[in-house]
């Protein structure tokens, strides 16, 4: 159960940040659905990347994970929004 926590944390706080960069974006062409998984995909994702650059050095593991997950979806999340926008017009 201990191995699950970080990965569960990396989800949800890359959902949060997904679902935060597409509502600040506006993203249109991206419904609530596909805004999440982006950033729990990229929430996951982010923590994997700051877990190997060694940022938890100084940070404590709950708090780098969560870092991580926030960073990773709102990115993921932008670039998703950002490449589905382009794809098909909003109407």
């Amino acid at each position: 159960m201990e191995s699950l926590v970080p990965i569960i944390t990396q989800l949800v706080a890359g959902a949060v940040g997904g679902n935060l960069t597409s509502g600040m974006l506006k993203q249109q062409a991206v419904n609530v659905a596909a805004r999440t998984i982006a950033g729990a995909i990229g929430g996951l994702g982010g923590g994997i990347i700051l877990h190997l650059v060694g940022g938890e050095a100084a940070l404590t593991q709950m708090v780098s994970d969560g870092i991580g997950g926030l960073i990773g979806g709102g990115i993921l999340s932008a670039i998703v929004g950002a490449v589905m926008s382009r794809s098909r017009p909003v109407v």
